[in-house]
C-alpha cells in the first residue's frame, strides 16, 4: 500500500513513536523509510551573535541533527531495515514547509509523524510542525501521539 514512507524525527518521545509505527508498516509492506530531520540556521543568527560563535552553534546543531538520525536509523536497522535519511536545513523558514517539500521532491507516499498533541495556549505560543505540515500537504499523514500525551 505505502511503499516510501517519509518520517520526520526529533528528539521527542512522540517521535520514537512515530519511528516504531512507520517501522510497523515498512516490515508488513516492504515500504522504504526516509527519516529527515529539519535544523533551523537562523535561530542563533540573529539574537546575540556578537557574544556568540554562529557557525560553531551552527554546526553542533548540524552534528546532533546526524546523530539524531542515525540513532532512529540504528533501531530501523535492527528490525531489518535499511532506512535513507537526511539533514533538512532551513533558514529561518517553515519547518512544516520544509517537510513538505521534501515529501514531494522524494515522492512520499505516507507521512509518518509525532504529535504532542498540545492544546490551548501551550498550542498558541508553540505551534504545531504537524499540524502546518498537515494543512500544507496532499501526502497522507499519520500522526502518532503517546499513551501519556493523549487526553
Amino acid at each position: 500500500m505505502y511503499q516510501r514512507i517519509l518520517v520526520p524525527v526529533d528528539d521527542s518521545e512522540t517521535s520514537a513513536a512515530a519511528v516504531r509505527e512507520a517501522t510497523r508498516f515498512a516490515c508488513e509492506q516492504k515500504a522504504v523509510i526516509r527519516l529527515v530531520h529539519v535544523i533551523d540556521l537562523a535561530q542563533f543568527a540573529w539574537s546575540a551573535n556578537e557574544f556568540l560563535d554562529v557557525p560553531q552553534l551552527q554546526e553542533a546543531l548540524r552534528k546532533s541533527g546526524r546523530q539524531l538520525l542515525e540513532r532512529h536509523a540504528e533501531a530501523l536497522r535492527e528490525a531489518g531495515l535499511n532506512p535513507e535519511q537526511d539533514l533538512l536545513e532551513a533558514w529561518g523558514g517553515n519547518m512544516a514547509q520544509t517537510i513538505v517539500d521534501e515529501a514531494n521532491k522524494w515522492k512520499a507516499e505516507l507521512i509518518a509523524m509525532g504529535t504532542h498533541g498540545f492544546g490551548g495556549l501551550t498550542h498558541l505560543l508553540l505551534g504545531s510542525v504537524a499540524e502546518g505540515v498537515m494543512r500544507a500537504t496532499t501526502v497522507p499523514i499519520l500522526l502518532v501521539r503517546t499513551p501519556n500525551n493523549a487526553k
